[in-house]
């Protein structure tokens, strides 16, 4: 009895939650209640007010269905909030998933609705074709087939605040390789910028895995997992070994300061402390929307004694997933946002807006032809990068069991190396060791 009310009062409270995050979206209510469709979500700030924004226009363009949008905090915390409410049976329609969690995505039993389904089944219109190849082949099968619908795809590009630059006597100075960065960095903190001469965002993301694409160095073996699950973690190489080196002698001097494993050295960026930034490229939205200084992105720098550097970069960002467990009708639901998402002029407004690629060729061509690149050149900086050179067995992307523990365990092991705990190779191979004990787990689950 006591448990038959209280699931009738969860019900109530959804409801009425329901409403009032509905009513905050502008939704519609129909004599017949619209079927709602929740989307949980990783997006903040000027990316998260363009989700709700897009959830606004959906809903104002029909009244049959209700797109629900959810902050559920960071990638990581947004997956693992899926995945638990995936066992107990109240999963969200979409999820938002980091491009890495794609093999976690892939490898869960039951999981996941394939979107080139959940299309097909609602005869919505829908070709993988109009995507931009870097994009669909990581969310797709080896046969083509998309699983999951790609939307904010990024890629990692390094941010410069021109500003502070140029007080420094540094307005024309090149920034293509890490000595000249290193260089600059000094000349920066020299003028005007004592505790930050460069910074970094997403560690794990930009000095492992983008840092090796760029080397053309493998992360791990089998294609970096894209050709199976009993892959080897590989980035124990020289030149990792004395990158992180050279970072955690000029981390004593704050040359390079280090800012945390997440986001937390765009702040720095933005309020002009640190000057130079390695992020990802949809940081644009929040850059334009807080930095009050002249600002550009460049690509990644690269070493010059690298052969054959730089290759090409990885794609970065997540797409929508949908989860298992619905009805027919709500599939639909589904199927119809997604068309909608696909609309040319709403994704050249994505693009545009908060600097993430262009998924679609039609896309990209709108925003060609209007002369946007020629305004705004940087938004071409990370499709460049990720188009460089046509992709090696190491720079195609990767597809790693855990992703969320193994960047933990790589950014436990860089924080070592930068505090001076641990040399650079021994903390180099502790984080290969550990990282493949947590391979090794997740293969043993997915099989």
């Amino acid at each position: 009895m006591r448990r038959g009310l209280a699931q009738r009062w969860n019900g109530i409270c959804f409801w009425l939650r329901s409403i009032v995050l509905c009513l905050g979206l502008g939704c519609a209510f129909p004599a017949n209640a619209a079927i709602e469709i929740r989307w949980w979500h990783a997006m903040v700030e000027a990316n998260r007010a363009a989700i709700e924004q897009l959830a606004r226009d959906f809903n104002a363009s029909q009244n049959e269905y209700v797109i629900l949008p959810e902050y559920k905090g960071s990638y990581g915390a947004t997956m693992e909030s899926g995945l638990s409410a995936f066992e107990d049976g109240n999963s969200p329609h979409i999820l938002q998933v980091v491009e890495v969690g794609t093999a976690t995505m892939m490898a869960t039993k039951g999981l996941i609705k394939p979107v080139h389904e959940v299309m097909r089944e609602a005869r919505q219109y829908f070709d993988p074709n109009s995507y931009l190849p870097a994009i669909t082949g990581y969310y797709s099968t080896s046969k083509g087939e998309m699983l999951s619908f790609p939307f904010n795809s990024s890629s990692a590009v390094m941010w410069i605040n021109m500003d502070a630059l140029a007080r420094a006597g540094l307005a024309q100075a090149k920034l293509e390789t890490w000595p000249q960065v290193f260089d600059a960095a000094r000349r920066l903190q020299a003028n005007g910028h004592p505790t930050c001469g460069f910074s970094t965002a997403w560690t794990s993301w930009i000095m492992i895995e983008q840092f090796s694409a760029w080397h053309n160095l493998p992360i791990a073996s089998k294609v970096n997992g894209i050709d199976g699950l009993d892959t080897r973690l590989q980035f124990g190489t020289a030149l990792h070994a004395r990158h992180l080196a050279t970072l955690a002698a000029l981390q004593k001097s704050r040359v390079f300061d280090y800012s945390g494993r997440d986001d937390q050295a765009e702040s720095r960026f933005v309020s002009g402390e640190c000057a130079i930034l390695l992020s990802s490229s949809g940081f644009f939205g929040r850059a334009r929307s807080q930095a009050k200084f002249a600002f550009r992105s460049a690509p990644m720098p690269y070493y010059p004694d690298v052969e054959g550097a730089p290759q090409n970069s990885l794609i970065g960002g997540a797409s929508l997933w949908v989860m298992r467990g619905k009805t027919p009708h709500e599939y639909r639901g589904v199927a119809r946002f997604f068309a909608f998402l696909s609309d040319i002029e709403r994704q050249a407004w994505l693009h545009q807006r908060l600097g993430y690629l262009p998924v679609t060729r039609a896309a990209y061509e709108r925003t060609r032809a209007e002369g946007f690149y020629a305004q705004n050149p940087f938004h071409l900086v990370p499709l460049e990068s990720l188009t460089r050179k046509p992709p090696t067995q190491n720079s195609r992307g990767l597809r790693l069991g855990d992703m969320v523990g193994l960047r933990n365990v790589w950014a436990e092991e860089m924080e070592a190396i930068f505090a001076g705990r641990k040399p650079a190779q021994e903390g180099l191979a502790a984080a290969v060791e550990r990282g493949d004990v947590l391979l090794r787990a997740f293969e043993k689950v997915a099989r």
